[in-house]
């Protein structure tokens, strides 16, 4: 999908990235920038900057950052088309009719066939659950005590016995191999085609506009697997949706519940818990919390009570904090799953059991306990010690405290003697948190894979390349400095090939009286990876507090290295004599050569 160029940028101008942000973060100003707290991963001191200036927004915690358009586009999880009709309609402009290319069009034209093929099938297995021969699937959900309601408003249905009558049926309606191929309904090999799903009773995947994109299908009798979701698709990425979320997104509850399957959503929806949701037939995922962080800042996980449940949840744990998700736990017991516990206990029950949901550092020290005998004196103390341990993970020392006391108090650990213990074991690691063992830190294999690395060499191009991040910002922040590096530094000097077409387009831009960093990073909105970088590089850490001597200083050290790096590789690259001559003339002039700010 195309927009012309002018337009977007008429978007992203009349957008002001401050206004915008501030419905969705609390910004305070400081200086000549807003900061607040970053909505794209889980802090407790505001790293997370807003530039006025430069239209921009850049966490210096996680790195990301962007303009107008990318921040609406990764906080909604919007599309790109998506987020600029939703910042066209806040301005009041009224978008052209998108050109497309004939890849862009031959593409949409699928996902809409995919879609439309969907819906199909969605209401052929509603028809076939309603017939003599979906009447096992009836009496299937009829037992879990589903009402005709519940099944209606959820689209469930059946898929016959026969193998291959929804091919049939779609072939019947004038879809050929080559499209329903890319659907996941069929199986197509050299012995013929059958459909993948049959005697299964069917439960619709719809994202969160409810559109149909995928299928979960549960066996009838004693057949495997008992449960069979889509493959992926154009249309279907499991790791990106949530099941139930159409609906509980407009739930008045300002928290989710998070439940493992099918039958716990349609039950608990059922009994009037609108608010639950559940992963497909997959563990839960990073974008699935960003996708809950859209619509919720707390989560109960109602996980079931058996031991697969409990690692589930303990996964689940750390990745909603990671973006800034609340997390409680709430406990089954005696029962294994939600739609058993309301069936038994009643709606009251279980809205008890919500109110009353573990603190979900606490449920994870429930659970660390059950690996110790405590009636072992040894035991009893390992547990003490891995409890500090964990505790230590609070690096801030009231929300620490507070911990310390909780868990004391829960497990009948005296206080001063556990408080004891985690500052001496936090003394005994340098007084830092226990780091995991991968992450935002990588495994440990690839911090060792980068250890045998050269590591001078590798310092140095770092180095080379934060100098060349930090001119740029310099330049895009004081545009009056652009004077005072003519004719030493130049575009041709950032040498890496993204540096130097961001660098080209900053150059040129102000050439003509615009420097427009939010306008350039449009240009790099297809790439991800390039994207992120270039917001970066419009954002190195500058050190705002320098006096006048500490700023001459660096500024004229910064240029001094991306010109000194420039002419050193080029230096390598020379093909004739007289080229290396002239540049050993070049190198030899830096060394008297004084850039100043004034």
């Amino acid at each position: 999908m195309y927009y012309p160029e002018d337009i977007v940028e008429e978007v992203r101008t009349r957008n002001d990235i401050v206004d915008v942000i501030s419905g969705y973060v609390k910004l305070q100003k400081k200086g000549s920038n807003y900061f607040g707290l970053c909505p794209f991963h889980n802090e407790k001191s505001p790293s997370f900057s807003v530039s006025p200036q430069k239209q921009m927004y850049y966490c210096f915690g996680c790195g990301a950052g962007g303009n107008v358009i990318t921040f609406v586009m990764e906080y909604e999880n919007y599309t790109f088309p998506e987020a600029l009709k939703v910042l066209a309609d806040r301005a009041g402009i009224k978008l052209p009719e998108v050109e497309y290319s004939k890849e862009e069009r031959a593409k949409a034209d699928k996902r809409s066939t995919l879609l439309e093929i969907n819906k199909l099938a969605a209401n052929y297995f509603y028809y076939q659950l309603h017939q003599p021969q979906g009447k096992i699937g009836y009496d299937y959900f009829k037992k879990r005590e589903l009402s005709d309601e519940t099944i209606r408003r959820f689209g469930l249905g059946f898929a016959n016995k026969v193998s291959n009558d929804l091919y049939q049926y779609m072939r019947s309606k004038g879809y050929q191999d080559e499209i329903l191929r890319e659907t996941g309904l069929f199986t197509m090999d050299e012995r013929g085609t059958y459909d993948k799903f049959w005697n299964r009773v069917m439960f619709p995947i719809l994202d969160v506009n409810s559109r149909v994109i995928g299928f979960g299908g549960r066996v009838m009798g004693d057949g495997t697997p008992k449960y069979l979701n889509s493959p992926e698709t154009m249309i279907f990425d499991k790791s990106r949706n949530l099941y139930g979320l159409n609906y509980a997104r407009t739930s008045r509850e300002k928290f989710m519940l998070a439940c493992e399957g099918y039958m716990d959503v349609i039950a608990m929806h059922q009994a009037g818990f609108t608010n639950a949701v559940a992963s497909l037939g997959t563990a839960f995922t990073t974008q699935h919390a960003a996708l809950l962080k859209r619509y919720t800042d707390t989560v109960v996980l109602t996980y079931d009570s058996d031991g697969a449940g409990t690692k589930a949840a303990l996964r689940a744990i750390p990745i909603l904090k990671e973006v800034g998700i609340s997390t409680k736990v709430l406990s089954l017991t005696p029962y294994k799953d939600p739609d058993e516990f309301i069936k038994n206990l009643g709606t009251d029950a279980f809205r008890e059991r919500i109110e009353q949901a573990k603190n979900s550092f606490l449920f994870e020290i429930d659970v660390l306990k059950r690996e110790y005998d405590l009636n072992d004196p040894e035991q009893k103390t390992q547990f003490y010690n891995a409890t500090a341990r964990r505790l230590l993970e609070f690096t801030e020392t009231l929300e620490r405290d507070n911990y310390t006391q909780a868990v004391a108090k829960e497990h009948f650990i005296p206080y001063e003697d556990l408080r004891r213990l985690v500052n001496r074991l936090g003394n005994q690691l340098g007084g830092a948190p226990v780091r995991p063992q991968s992450g935002a830190y990588g495994s440990y294999e690839d911090r060792g894979e980068r250890a045998r690395e050269p590591r001078k060499k590798r310092e140095k191009e770092d180095g080379i390349r934060q100098s060349q991040r930090l001119l740029l910002t310099w330049l895009i922040e004081r545009p009056q400095l652009f004077e005072k590096i003519e004719g030493i530094v130049g575009p041709e000097d950032f040498r890496e090939p993204l540096y130097h077409q961001v660098a080209q387009m900053v150059f040129d831009g102000h050439a003509r009286g615009e420097v427009n960093p939010a306008g350039i990073l449009n240009h790099f909105i297809n790439d991800e990876e390039q994207y992120k970088q270039v917001a970066a590089l419009f954002n190195a850490s500058l050190k705002e507090s320098l006096n006048n001597e500490e700023q001459q200083k660096a500024f004229s050290e910064t240029v001094l290295r991306v010109r000194r790096n420039s002419l050193d590789m080029a230096s390598r690259n020379a093909t004739d004599i007289g080229e290396l001559q002239r540049i050993i003339k070049e190198q030899a002039a830096l060394k008297t050569l004084h850039v100043t700010i004034d």
